[in-house]
């Protein structure tokens, strides 16, 4: 078998969430509670304006998640403690030796580093049991990683951090090699690109310690979207030349010189924690769409519709608000996770693992009506 992670550009099946539940993240009054179900919901109906969404949603949640995402988003019950579903959720994976073949990568996920306010042994084992839900073959790794702290160009290339893989709280025996190893094997990227950190309000107690889907992302073979900061006031304005540098000097799996776009943040420079790691490079991509961040920055906001417009043509791009999720730790791209299309295929020809099979016993009917619905949608990333 030889495992392949597809662009992000390509089709998708559909998209993967996580509902918010009460805790730490979520926020302690009332009224941040009902911001952040909002924000989440919000982004879930945009999607769902392009392709099925499907949400996992804790037991104690299931009576908000019906009334607030309606039929148009299936729902699974299945026990949540963090929501960011691009970390905890599965990578999926194609074979290219096997057309048709779904795969579904398994990081190991210690809430980014295991810190003591992170709730994350629940969710650690969603990509497993979503695995098996969908009938992907499970691709288990004994890398801790998460889906925000790579991004692929579908042909061979990975962008990573350093202080992310080869954080010692993550991977403390890890090397350069062993990570190229492990990406190699289980996303199929063969040349690995490697930045020296993330954004700097990424380095607080709350962040991840350097996230590669706020700072770049592949906007086709070759072609990087890059976060710039234009202001000499905020931390990043000196932080980012060394990362464009390291873009510079790299190659694609192809050879190529990466061409760089820069994709500047809105003029907000702090909020009340500090300086912002607001970021319009944390979109997602979905099918006919791109679902951009908004800042509330009218000017800001329309420049990055265009520069993605460009970057996707033939795509739809739509704002939501992301402020709400920053001001949580992360970004529309940090909680959502696609699964791309595949042909379909005889389970005969793609058995999955006793382990996966053995996680979907934690799916038992509860889903809703699926479809593409009709709803629109208006700290530290993940």
């Amino acid at each position: 078998m030889a495992w392949r992670m597809p662009a992000e550009t390509a089709p998708h099946e559909r998209t993967w969430m996580a509902f918010p539940r009460a805790g730490f993240t979520l926020g302690e009054t009332d009224a941040d509670r009902a911001e952040g179900y909002a924000a989440w919901t919000a982004v879930a109906r945009a999607v769902a304006e392009f392709e099925p969404v499907s949400m996992l949603v804790d037991p104690t949640e299931t009576g908000r998640a019906r009334s607030m995402l309606g039929s148009a988003i299936e729902q699974h019950e299945i026990p949540v403690d963090e929501f960011w579903m691009r970390d905890h959720g599965p990578t999926f994976v194609v074979d290219t030796d096997r057309p048709g073949v779904l795969g579904a990568v398994d990081w190991i996920f210690n809430g980014w580093g295991a810190p003591d306010w992170a709730d994350w042994r629940l969710s650690a084992e969603h990509a497993r049991i979503v695995a098996a839900h969908v009938g992907a073959e499970l691709v288990s790794s004994v890398l801790v990683n998460e889906g925000g702290g790579i991004h692929v160009d579908g042909a061979g290339t990975v962008l990573l951090t350093e202080t992310v893989q080869l954080d010692p709280r993550r991977n403390p025996f890890a090397d350069r090699a062993r990570v190229e190893a492990e990406m190699l094997r289980t996303i199929g990227a063969d040349t690995a690109v490697w930045l020296p950190r993330g954004l700097t309000r990424d380095y607080d107690e709350f962040g991840t310690n350097g996230h590669v889907d706020i700072v770049a992302t592949f906007a086709g073979p070759g072609r990087v979207l890059l976060h710039a900061q234009p202001d000499a006031g905020h931390p990043d304005h000196a932080v980012m030349p060394e990362i464009r540098a390291a873009l510079e000097a790299a190659t694609d799996a192809a050879g190529r010189r990466i061409e760089i776009v820069d994709l500047p943040g809105p003029a907000q420079l702090r909020d009340d924690e500090g300086f912002v790691d607001f970021s319009y490079v944390n979109h997602l991509v979905v099918n006919g769409g791109v679902i951009a961040c908004g800042f509330g920055d009218p000017v800001a906001d329309d420049r990055a519709r265009g520069i993605l417009a460009d970057a996707y043509p033939d795509r739809r791009v739509v704002t939501v608000d992301a402020r709400p999720l920053f001001a949580r730790g992360g970004g529309i791209h940090c909680i959502t996770q696609q699964q791309p299309a595949v042909t379909p295929h005889s389970p005969v020809d793609s058995p999955r693992s006793a382990d996966a099979a053995g996680a979907a016993s934690a799916f038992s009917g509860e889903s809703t009506e699926t479809g593409t619905g009709t709803g629109a949608g208006a700290g530290a990333s993940r």
